[in-house]
């Protein structure tokens, strides 16, 4: 669990995290290196889950060893799968990662919402969505595990 006061900004008190898939963890359908051990760590404080359409149809095989619950998206709208998801989760608990356009909402609806800058790039909806950018995965997997580094960016 997190629990952290940011001055002037607000108390953070989460114990879930949700995971984009494709452009966050993993990039041309491979984990990006470093993620399996970043997210078992975390996995040890927080509840992790990671969301995907699978387009590529491998994510279970590619999450077999990690520490997360596989969220398959369905329908066609991924966005409000994901926006729903997080609010059904308790959004004051939940810290939101991802890059693309439809992590946008899942990133503003989120206590905390961090926008990746991954391999794949980042979508301006969700840089526009997140409170706090990250310049790779391994990046917020630190931030995570080192929450001075979070108050002293977003306090006032």
């Amino acid at each position: 669990m997190l629990d952290i006061n940011i001055p002037g900004c607000k108390n953070l008190k989460v114990e879930k995290i949700v995971f984009d898939l494709n452009g966050t963890l993993a990039c041309d359908g491979e984990l990006i290196a470093g993620v399996k051990e970043g997210i078992n760590r975390l996995a040890e404080e927080f509840e992790l889950y990671v969301l995907t359409a699978d387009t590529l149809g491998n994510a279970e095989n590619l999450l077999k060893d990690l520490n997360v619950e596989l969220v398959i998206i369905e329908g066609n709208d991924g966005s409000k799968f994901k926006a729903d998801f997080v609010e059904k989760l308790g959004r004051k608990r939940v810290i939101a990662v991802g890059n693309g356009n439809n992590d946008a909402q899942m990133l503003k609806n989120a206590e905390l919402g961090i926008a990746v800058i991954g391999p794949e790039g980042t979508a301006r909806g969700a840089l526009m969505g997140a409170e706090l950018i990250s310049r790779e995965i391994n990046d917020v997997f630190d931030l995570i595990s080192n929450p001075e580094r979070i108050r002293a960016t977003l306090r006032k």
